[in-house]
């Protein structure tokens, strides 16, 4: 019975390694096919074209003939398209801009270290450049629409958010271009233009109404996206190993490759510090933005633009409504400062009902005017309304004053004054101009013959201003029988 028992857990044993080796076999090769399968979707090596991609890049690099006036065309589109707010009129820009060439180029020569190909794209680089903002310019400085819009603004100071499309859109471009057989490249180039037309036509419109910080702002942004574009192509150029340029000349060809390497440091370093400082300085707005609708409340409180700024580390906050106990205050910033992303920085809160932080003086020129803005849009037509309201209700008035003559005491008092006045009388007279009407008080008069032309008219005014200030009335009218 005992053997038959130790039988029975040997077989049970071998049975349970036989199964947990099967499991791992089937595990193994789950692993492998899997690796097999992203291997085959992300590998892009063996339908890798390198001859056929470097000569399409040189080809592309060139800016003259048909390529510069595809340009300027384009460049005059997205123009119109930033100066009405069009964001679909911009993409019918990018769609025929040919803006992708000497930057490629200046990519794909660091990685190959063609030296004659970086100069060559340089040069048409900067042709692009030139030619591009003075279109803009001609174009901003001639059309007399150059009100400010969120798409011009929107492209005066680089983000995080630029750079990752440029950063995205020239990994997308070089990786379609090296593809064997692919579209055609005007297609896939959108991607750039996105990143370099609206900056190069803002700089335009900086200079043609003369404001240097959009200018400077727009190519500045342009030179960040330039730069990453670039970069990814170089990237992606090194990772695919395109062929490196031989030169004869051993010691020219390690100078060439130590030169080349000392450009691409030269432009990572600072690229990636860069884009480190917009990440970060992202990563402060939201966190910024996020405590103070999550946190920052309070019954019958409201706060007035929040300003979120980065350089100076501080977020300040305006209230109005009802005064925040302090105590609430202290453990706003409380909260503040424990947080790791916004520890950094200074919450300023001031308080409309709070003197001692002399709220109205700290106010800044965007919150007045902006407040300023709003109060002039919500309220333009109400105040026509009571212009109109008001208008009535003195011609009204003067109606009723007019009307309320005590005519029979007043023609006596005038009999008494004047004895010059055979007959006096007294009427409201309605005028208008067909466009609004106005009840005058007139008063007729008749002379006696005796009396010149000239004594009458000066009885006349005599008359005319003492019934003004007699009866407080604005406007009247002396009329002859």
């Amino acid at each position: 019975m005992e053997d038959q028992s130790k039988r029975d857990n040997l077989n049970s044993t071998g049975s349970e390694k036989v199964s947990n080796e099967a499991v791992k076999r089937d595990a193994k090769s789950l692993w492998q096919n899997t690796r097999v399968f992203l291997s085959e979707l992300l590998d892009i090596r063996h339908d890798t074209d390198r001859d056929s991609t470097i000569e399409a890049v040189k080809k592309d690099i060139s800016f003259k003939g048909h390529n510069a006036w595809i340009l300027i065309f384009a460049i005059f589109v997205a123009s119109i398209g930033l100066n009405v707010g069009s964001t679909a009129v911009i993409i019918g820009a990018m769609l025929i801009s040919p803006l992708m060439g000497p930057i490629v180029g200046a990519g794909l020569s660091l990685a190959i270290n063609d030296v004659e190909m970086l100069r060559r794209s340089m040069i048409n680089l900067a042709v692009m450049v030139s030619l591009s903002v003075l279109t803009a310019f001609i174009y901003f400085l001639l059309i007399p629409l150059k009100a400010d819009n969120s798409e011009l603004l929107g492209r005066t100071y680089p983000t995080i958010l630029d750079v990752l499309v440029a950063i995205f859109g020239g990994l997308a471009l070089i990786v379609a271009k090296t593809k064997k057989g692919t579209i055609a490249s005007v297609i896939f180039g959108v991607a750039i233009a996105t990143a370099l037309m609206p900056p190069l036509c803002t700089v335009g419109y900086g200079l043609a109404i003369g404001n240097g910080a959009y200018a400077t702002g727009a190519l500045y942004l342009f030179s960040i996206n330039a730069v990453f574009i670039a970069l990814s192509t170089f990237v992606v150029s090194k990772l695919l190993g395109f062929p490196m340029v031989k030169y004869a000349n051993s010691r020219r060809r390690r100078f060439i490759s130590q030169m080349a390497s000392a450009i691409g440091i030269v432009v990572m370093v600072p690229s990636m510090f860069l884009f480190y400082n917009l990440y970060k300085e992202q990563v402060f707005k939201n966190e910024a933005t996020n405590f103070v609708e999550e946190t920052v409340k309070h019954d019958g409180t409201s706060i007035l633009s929040p300003n979120i700024d980065y350089k100076d580390k501080k977020v300040e906050l305006f209230l109005i409504g009802n005064l925040v106990p302090k105590n609430t205050i202290a453990k706003w910033k409380e909260e503040f400062a424990s947080n790791p992303k916004l520890a950094i920085a200074e919450l300023r809160i001031n308080q409309g009902a709070d003197q001692s932080t002399a709220m109205a003086e700290q106010l800044s020129n965007q919150v007045k005017t902006g407040i300023l803005e709003d109060l002039y849009a919500n309220n333009q037509q109400a105040i026509a309304d009571k212009n109109q309201q008001i208008l009535l209700l003195e011609n009204e008035l003067n109606r009723l004053k007019s009307a309320a003559l005590p005519f029979q005491s007043l023609s006596e008092e005038v009999h008494v004054n004047y004895e010059d006045i055979e007959r006096f009388g007294f009427s409201n007279t309605i005028n208008t101009n067909f466009e609004k009407a106005d009840t005058i008080p007139t008063f007729m008069i008749a002379w006696k013959p005796s009396l010149s032309e000239a004594q009458k008219r000066k009885e006349e005014q005599k008359l005319k201003t003492w019934l003004k200030l007699k009866y407080q009335l604005d406007t009247l009218a002396i009329a002859r029988y």
